[in-house]
């Protein structure tokens, strides 16, 4: 069985991403659709091949149409994935999939009832090889039970992309907690092996840009579950000196090793990205990671098929976003007259 997919919201560059995945592993992309003919227009030029639809509803009430996947706004992405369930289909998002927990709360009611998939795609460890291997070294036992992971994701505000004005708005994007630091949420749950934590401390700021007065440019926070604890740093502070958007990094520090993941570069050191490092009883050991197979998309949509859950658990996919919700919410503002 072939899934037949439609891309509803263009505003985020990661639908790009998510359908080009997704058509690599056999599913097929039957129409587009997007309220801002801009967005419209690059993602027809991206697939010339796909339809391009001036109705949403027909989107939805087409029963040849298996899942709908979305790069919308933050605070449209739930109402899409509602709709969507409502409407007997599936629905994959990029990060966030929720911009306040009365969203969240709505989606899973909405879930349980349908019995559909709500899946939000963590595009920094589902489609990044080295975080992938990492992964796999971790559950095939190479530096023991990780105990603690730290995880960095530093962003160029401006640059190549020009980033648009909701952004800047708070209840659009959703908080730089609730957005960026997702991602390291996400991995930390997996990497742990924990099925909740606790939010002990958060913190964000706007340390650079008080022109936007809603925007947060910093956020940072600990988390602690039964089994680990955590550091997570996310920021829109990258200097435009550095040759890539963001020097993102993982540490995972195991009970027999650790490992650490230089995702995007190694500063003055080798070229490009996925570079795995990996220290335990042994000795030292360095892992270009860059051809390490990405099986997330194929996992999906075997899942959608046979309603597994091998690419990811829908309860994860849950808690992940109510942790990031939840520290954005907790957060201590600094620099309260500049930051929300």
């Amino acid at each position: 069985m072939t899934i037949r997919f439609a891309a509803v919201g263009l505003a985020h560059p990661h639908i790009f991403d998510m359908a080009r995945r997704l058509r690599e592993a056999g599913a097929r992309l039957v129409a587009c659709w997007d309220d801002d003919p801009g967005n419209l227009a690059a993602f027809v030029r991206a697939f010339p091949d796909v339809e391009r639809s001036r109705d949403i509803t027909a989107i939805f009430e087409d029963r040849a149409v298996d899942l709908i996947v979305s790069a919308a706004v933050h605070d449209e992405r739930a109402g899409l994935g509602v709709r969507a369930m409502r409407h007997e289909k599936d629905f994959l998002c990029t990060k966030p999939g929720f911009t306040t927990l009365e969203q969240w709360e709505e989606v899973r009611r909405v879930w349980m009832e349908t019995g559909r998939r709500y899946i939000v795609y963590f595009g920094e460890r589902f489609g990044n090889p080295a975080t992938v291997l990492a992964g796999e070294l971790i559950q095939q036992g190479a530096i023991g039970r990780v105990v603690h992971m730290a995880g960095f994701g530093p962003h160029r505000l401006f640059g190549r992309i020009a980033r648009p004005p909701w952004l800047f708005q708070r209840d659009r994007y959703g908080g730089i907690l609730n957005d960026l630091a997702s991602h390291q949420i996400d991995q930390f749950l997996f990497f742990t092996g924990s099925v909740t934590a606790e939010i002990a401390a958060a913190t964000v700021a706007n340390h650079r840009h008080p022109q936007f007065p809603e925007f947060e440019d910093f956020g940072e926070v600990l988390l602690r579950s039964e089994r680990a604890t955590g550091y997570l740093r996310v920021d829109w502070l990258s200097p435009a000196g550095l040759s890539t958007w963001g020097d993102v990094r993982l540490f995972l520090q195991g009970t027999d090793g650790y490992i650490e993941v230089r995702k995007t570069c190694d500063l003055q050191g080798r070229v490009g990205g996925d570079h795995l490092f990996l220290v335990d009883h042994h000795g030292e050991r360095y892992i270009h990671a860059a051809d390490a197979p990405l099986p997330f998309m194929r996992l999906f949509l075997d899942d959608l098929r046979d309603r597994t859950e091998r690419a990811v658990e829908q309860a994860h996919v849950f808690e992940a976003s109510r942790l990031a919700l939840l520290a954005q919410r907790e957060a201590k503002a600094l620099n309260r007259s500049t930051s929300v």
